[in-house]
């Protein structure tokens, strides 16, 4: 993107940092949010990460203010901000619906947070905000005339042109197509790093957030179960749930056969799979090892003379082609199905289904996690019926009511 020297100078405002401290947001039969602690710096693009029901939207909603935590305290810039209002805090959010008003231009779209509270030079600071996205030149122009991804640009520069110190991205991209998300993941980073803000990413897309984000948090029942720079959280998960959410990987569970000073061996169907130590979590006794498909090499006979571990004969049940990559999934005895990217680099070099192969991998490549795929944390158990919310809100009121 462009940078606009303007646009630099009117937004260059640092944003300011965040702090959840043992924040909890409970339901009626379920807890969204279980004793969250986090601290986000200011300036920094942070991603939230997970399922659906994983409790990332309810932990933005609390710091948007759109919802009343059940226990702790949010801070923004070091102010405690956990009774306040929505309006009242350094706060905007982008949602994933542009919710543009479709009988207003662009220019006034953007100005009109301003206009209501009667800031001078409004209309300038929405020209601004609209040089920052690359949208002057359709400043006159109504929501209706602008494509998916230039309403999401005109969304985020009304975001923006309240300086708020935190702003808060709510799944923005999901409503895009895959190309045009994929250049607004880029766009999206790049405006961060122009007007210095601090970005809060609500989303499930793991491409997404490994794309644009410094820090990414995912999140599992309510709580945040690994945080990392993106490279770190793949390359090294601790647990079977970020391994298996965070791109896919291979899991295999074994005991602990032998250790030097820097390795260690788990034994699987009679093959000794070699791990670091320092890319383990445990040690000792029963423990879940894995690699990742990119990193597993298939042979068509068994290597011989290597440092490698292997393992096989397995046999490929399915072959994907994706363009850069084909996708094989081989069934090995004593395995299970095991997965591998392998990078297309030449014509009519692929394995097929049927064909019987080999699979290697480098044990640098492979890491131990904290826990095993089959243990479930059974911590929450969901309970959605509306019924419930209703009458909890009733109650609410009728508490109110009798305050008064």
């Amino acid at each position: 993107m462009a940078e606009s020297s303007s646009s630099v100078r009117g937004f260059a405002e640092a944003g300011a940092d965040l702090s959840l401290v043992g924040v909890s947001k409970r339901f009626p039969g379920f807890t969204a949010i279980d004793d969250l602690f986090l601290d986000i710096p200011a300036g920094s693009f942070f991603a939230l990460l997970g399922p659906s029901g994983c409790g990332k939207t309810t932990t933005l909603r609390l710091v948007a203010g759109l919802e009343e935590p059940t226990q702790g305290k949010i801070l923004i810039g070091g102010k405690d901000v956990t009774n306040t209002t929505s309006y009242q805090r350094p706060v905007n959010t982008v949602f994933q619906s542009y919710a543009l008003f479709p009988h207003m231009t662009i220019l006034e779209n953007v100005a009109f947070g301003l206009r209501r509270r009667r800031i001078a030079d409004a209309e300038k600071l929405a020209k601004e905000a609209l040089d920052l996205v690359e949208l002057a030149h359709v400043a006159s122009r109504k929501p209706s005339q602008l494509s998916g991804g230039q309403q999401q640009r005109v969304a985020l520069a009304r975001a923006v042109v309240n300086r708020p110190a935190l702003l808060l991205l709510d799944e923005p991209l999901g409503a895009l197509d895959l190309k045009l998300r994929r250049q607004m993941q880029l766009e999206l980073k790049d405006i961060q790093s122009e007007v210095g803000l601090t970005f809060l990413h609500v989303t499930h897309d793991q491409e997404e957030a490994m794309t644009m984000a410094d820090t990414v948090a995912v999140m599992n029942h309510g709580r945040i179960e690994q945080m990392g720079a993106p490279e770190a959280l793949y390359e090294l998960p601790t647990t079977s749930f970020v391994a298996a959410f965070l791109g896919q990987s291979n899991l295999f569970t074994g005991d602990v056969t032998d250790s030097s000073a820097t390795t260690m061996t788990v034994g699987v169907a009679g093959v000794g799979i070699v791990v670091p130590l320092d890319r383990a979590q445990v040690h000792r006794g029963v423990v879940t090892v894995g690699v990742r498909p990119e990193k597993v090499t298939l042979h068509r006979e068994k290597p011989s003379g290597s440092n490698r571990t292997v393992i096989g004969p397995g046999r490929v049940t399915d072959a994907s082609f994706s363009g850069v990559s084909t996708q094989y999934t081989i069934a090995v005895p004593g395995f299970g199905d095991v997965t591998v990217f392998a990078q297309n680099t030449s014509l009519g070099d692929h394995a097929r289904p049927g064909d019987e192969v080999y699979l290697s991998w480098s044990p640098e490549h492979a890491f131990g996690l904290l826990d095993h795929p089959s243990v479930s944390s059974g911590k929450f158990v969901a309970d959605t019926d509306t019924g419930s919310l209703v009458v909890a809100e009733r109650e609410k009121l009728e508490a109110e009511l009798e305050e008064s």
